[in-house]
């Protein structure tokens, strides 16, 4: 039998896939402010997402994700990690 172990891959390596960030408390914190939201009413982010599972996210935490944009350069967006 083959070691399993060696078929598993970053899935943050492939070109498809935006960066995803856990931010701390503190950071969501200012984020919520900033935009004068509660954490529900961002998108919400399942809990296994395999981008969550990678970065470890749990139910309650924000996440930042950052995608190239050829208008903004840089667009980001934040999620809200929910069960599921």
């Amino acid at each position: 039998m083959k070691n399993r172990s060696k078929l598993k891959f970053n899935i943050f390596d492939h070109f498809l896939v935006p960066r995803h960030e856990l931010l701390s408390y503190i950071d969501a914190e200012n984020v919520l402010k900033k935009y004068g939201v509660k954490p529900y009413q961002l998108p919400l982010i399942r809990v296994s997402d395999p981008a969550v599972i990678a970065i470890g996210g749990r139910p309650g935490d924000i996440i930042r994700v950052r995608r190239k944009s050829p208008t903004a350069g840089v667009a980001i967006a934040y999620r809200y990690v929910t069960e599921g």
